[in-house]
């Protein structure tokens, strides 16, 4: 039986990607077969005749092998702005049924799948759709990432009640300091832990190279 997360944010560029890469790279450490997914990416380039979205790119690599970009990454828009207005301005319908087929697909084939969302908890993805409803169709418990910055205790403890509003559960949340010149960085990780009501999976301090596969201390959800 295959476990599945699904990886949500507190906002935009606050490492989502790269602290879902470093999840699955953690999972492998523990021998699962492990893939990343990232359902619907906003932002590509053709390269080599494909098109690439740079957090699906990351995930791709992070993963145990590489399943397709077709299954990994089912719906890539171009432009890299807000997904339902690049959908639109596109022509292209977020398709639920197909990422959820893409998924299907994935988990036949891997342990441990970990499912990243597209920006913060509540991005448009349509004129009646959101990331919420996405992750609701998935039904899977919640890793929540929190980008570690002045404000991010506010928007945690949000985002944490959106998750539970919307019947999802959340399965724990990563402190990701993503700046690392931030006051009190230790004191905002507790006002948020003590909060939350979710398990603290780790701390992952600044990595000036990007690299998640040099993460360590995280835990993966029971």
């Amino acid at each position: 039986m295959t476990r599945s997360w699904f990886v949500a944010g507190t906002d935009t560029e606050i490492g989502k990607t790269f602290c879902t890469a470093a999840l699955i790279h953690t999972a492998r450490r523990h021998g699962l077969v492990t893939l990343g997914m990232k359902p619907i990416a906003a932002g590509a380039d053709m390269i080599a005749g494909e098109r690439i979205n740079e957090d699906a790119a990351s995930l791709r690599r992070a993963g145990s092998f590489d399943p397709g970009l077709e299954l990994l990454n089912p719906i890539c828009l171009s432009s890299p702005i807000a997904p339902h207005i690049a959908a639109e301005e596109e022509g292209v319908a977020i398709d639920e049924a197909r990422v959820l087929n893409a998924y299907a697909q994935l988990c036949s084939r891997a342990d441990a799948v970990f499912v990243e969302g597209v920006g913060g908890f509540r991005v448009p993805l349509g004129p009646t759709l959101d990331t919420a409803d996405l992750a609701v169709s998935f039904g899977l418990p919640v890793i929540l990432v929190v980008g570690m910055r002045l404000g991010c205790i506010n928007h945690a403890l949000l985002t944490a009640e959106a998750i539970r509003a919307r019947g999802l559960t959340l399965a724990g949340w990563i402190a990701n300091q993503i700046d690392p010149h931030m006051l009190r960085f230790d004191q905002n990780v507790q006002a948020i832990e003590t909060r939350i009501g979710a398990p603290l999976l780790g701390t992952v301090v600044f990595h000036a190279d990007g690299n998640p596969a040099s993460v360590e201390g995280l835990s993966i959800p029971d």
